[in-house]
């Protein structure tokens, strides 16, 4: 046995973690789909369809792997929840090694697509081309701390027109009790589940879609959970019970819009802050934070309004309410309500590195089976960067090229890079995936020589 059968560090980690993950499918038959499916989504270059996946895995029996993964994908009768708890319980621990969660964040993400037929597609908000496109939109959660994010559910978004077309729903095979709800009622549905599966509590961060909707923040208020949400422009606020009357409140007791209440806020009360390092100058911004009473009357009770102007435009550029601790310093109101910015590097990181959203099947259950799919590959690459030692510090303007010290083995990633970023972890586990495949999946030259499967050598070991 040569040292290129060995299964890696990383192949063998990939290995365990799929076995946890194959005893939540219930059929020992789903076992192989998985890892092959999980396997393809991991691979370099092409689509993540079926199609491209099953010619790399099998260029012999492409056909053959092409159906079974479609059955098991399209077809097949598992739980996405299972699978996604079975994920939870392997990727959670290594995250909160570095430290307890901070955020629970919502967020949807749009799919461009090309017909109409797929479930859920229609001319809506795409963030991915920035502009009303068609395509289809799923909301999800996401919960992160300082070292990594992970998407823990994700639900299509089912616009009304097709919510009520039953025709429509049938050929795509919408489930009898899926009903139209709004992104916000989705984001919460998956709270209280998120809440109820004994998830680690964190302050839930939504944009103004989800921020602006008295119900969802209700809701998650109703849980227990303190919030940091942005809202429109118009969102109305008012003063405080407890009668101090401020300059920007002075002959003011009906509910302002929050611009508006911007407009009063004294020159004074602006203060610069910094919330984080970027890959270039740090992050930095002019805030004001307020105290006020939201909802009809005041019903959801006394709030933090965070405005962010910077100098020089004409209108506040951000908006967030805020249920922290009255007396939470500045600096930790504004970090929080920044705190976003992972849920866009996620979804940047699913699409680019495991093909989120690279599916083609038009039915609702393959749509589903492929997120959890996606978030389960993405899982297994945010374990092992957790699982990482560290670089002290650091920015990623002065990361240097990385050592060559033996030319026959030059290292994954020749270029600048994070030694702990997603992208690396996925090059490192596919080097050795990718050997054991029939032919390279780039250049698709035959391999000379036959190797073992990795699962007897661990059985072995």
């Amino acid at each position: 046995m040569n040292e290129h059968s060995l299964p890696t560090e990383d192949e063998a980690a990939f290995e365990a973690y799929l076995d946890t993950l194959a005893a939540a499918l219930h059929h020992r038959s789903r076992k192989q789909p998985l890892r092959d499916y999980c396997t393809g989504l991991l691979l370099p270059e092409g689509r993540k369809s079926m199609e491209p996946m099953a010619a790399r895995l099998a260029p012999a029996r492409t056909r053959t792997m092409h159906k079974t993964l479609l059955n098991f994908v399209s077809e097949g009768a598992w739980s996405d929840e299972a699978v996604l708890a079975a994920m939870r319980s392997q990727v959670l621990p290594a995250m909160q090694a570095h430290g307890p969660l901070r955020f629970w964040i919502v967020d949807e993400s749009g799919m461009p697509k090309k017909g109409k037929h797929s479930v859920g597609v229609a001319r809506q908000y795409c963030g991915e081309v920035g502009k009303v496109d068609n395509c289809q939109v799923m909301v999800s959660l996401s919960v992160a701390n300082e070292a990594a994010c992970l998407p823990l559910a994700a639900r299509l978004y089912l616009p009304e027109a097709w919510a009520v077309d039953e025709e429509r729903r049938s050929k795509v095979g919408v489930p009898l009790d899926v009903v139209f709800q709004s992104k916000p009622a989705l984001a919460l549905e998956q709270i209280r589940a998120a809440h109820a599966a004994g998830v680690p509590p964190g302050v839930v961060l939504a944009d103004e879609v989800y921020g602006s909707t008295a119900s969802f923040r209700q809701g998650v208020s109703a849980l227990g959970l303190d919030y940091a949400a942005a809202v429109r422009a118009t969102t109305p606020v008012r003063p405080p019970l407890d009668k101090r009357r401020a300059r920007l409140w002075r002959g003011q007791d009906a509910a302002l819009s929050v611009r508006a209440l911007a407009a009063r806020v004294p020159r004074s009360a602006w203060r610069w802050v910094t919330w984080r390092e970027g890959s270039g100058p740090e992050l930095s911004g002019r805030f004001a934070a307020i105290r006020v009473r939201v909802g009809r009357d005041g019903a959801e009770g006394e709030q933090t309004l965070l405005l962010e102007w910077p100098v020089g435009v004409t209108d506040p550029v951000g908006y967030w309410l805020v249920t922290l601790a009255r007396h939470t310093p500045l600096q930790d109101v504004v970090a929080t309500a920044k705190g976003r910015w992972w849920v866009e590097q996620n979804y940047r990181e699913l699409k680019q590195e495991v093909g989120l959203g690279d599916f083609e099947g038009r039915g609702w259950r393959g749509f589903h089976h492929h997120l959890t799919l996606s978030f389960a590959a993405y899982g297994f690459l945010v374990m092992r960067r957790c699982q990482q030692p560290w670089p002290a510090g650091g920015r990623a303007g002065v990361l240097s090229f990385p050592v060559v010290a033996d030319p026959t083995h030059p290292p994954i990633r020749p270029e600048r890079h994070a030694p702990t970023s997603i992208p690396t972890m996925r090059r490192r586990l596919t080097v050795g995936l990718a050997r054991r495949l029939p032919r390279c999946p780039c250049c698709q030259t035959p391999h000379s020589e036959q190797v073992l499967p990795i699962q007897p050598l661990l059985l072995s070991a």
